[in-house]
């Protein structure tokens, strides 16, 4: 029997740190939710197989750290990415602020990659950061997606998005969801809906031309 190669796609990860990056990446591959924050020291690489109608598909996620001091070490992990996953939390206002810097990081090292922006801990009702403020993706004609790492609201579309972009695939889909833990909490159908309806109502509202 031949062995078919699984195609191999270099993702990086990056945002502020505390944002719940590395928490984001354990709950696909253990599909536990991380209490406890722990800074990631420079930068962690994890391979993640997704099974999708194109067949296995492996990511090599780059785990970066967000901390200034280890900023010049950044330039080196992003070489060689086909796409990048910028992560704020919408509970702290100065990490979506930070957002366009990591953009241009990215861009600079890596121009032809794929984009994502994503805002997590929408599991949080209080959100500092309002749908109607995030407005970075419009601006940069990149995909956004709310998500929640601790009720596993979303977790898996920004990695579906890539995978589309990267094997030009519009079409593709998941065959198996990846093993999850439960959720830490639930988040009920209103809320779901309430953030649903606030995005829309943002995207369909005009926004002033701005510098970054």
């Amino acid at each position: 029997m031949e062995s078919t190669e699984v195609p191999e796609f270099k993702i990086v990860l990056v945002g502020d740190g505390a944002t719940g990056k590395t928490t984001f990446v354990k709950r696909h591959i253990t599909g536990e939710f991380e209490k406890a924050y722990n800074a990631t020291v420079g930068c962690e690489v994890h391979p993640m197989p997704f099974y999708t109608s194109a067949g296995e598909i492996k990511l090599m996620v780059w785990d970066t750290a967000g901390q200034e001091k280890l900023g010049c070490l950044r330039d080196g992990y992003y070489i060689g990415a086909s796409g990048g996953i910028i992560m704020f939390d919408v509970c702290a206002r100065i990490t979506y602020q930070n957002v366009s810097k990591w953009h241009k990081d990215l861009i600079r090292v890596c121009p032809e990659a794929h984009l994502v922006l994503v805002g997590n801990k929408v599991d949080v009702k209080e959100r500092k950061v309002k749908a109607k403020q995030i407005t970075f993706h419009r601006k940069k004609n990149i995909q956004y997606y709310d998500i929640s790492a601790k009720s596993n609201y979303q977790y898996e579309k920004p990695f579906v998005y890539l995978l589309r972009k990267m094997t030009n695939n519009p079409d593709l889909i998941l065959q198996e969801q990846p093993a999850i833990a439960p959720p830490e909490l639930e988040m009920d159908s209103e809320h779901i809906k309430q953030l649903n309806a606030e995005l829309q109502e943002a995207d369909a509202t005009e926004f002033p031309d701005e510098d970054d």
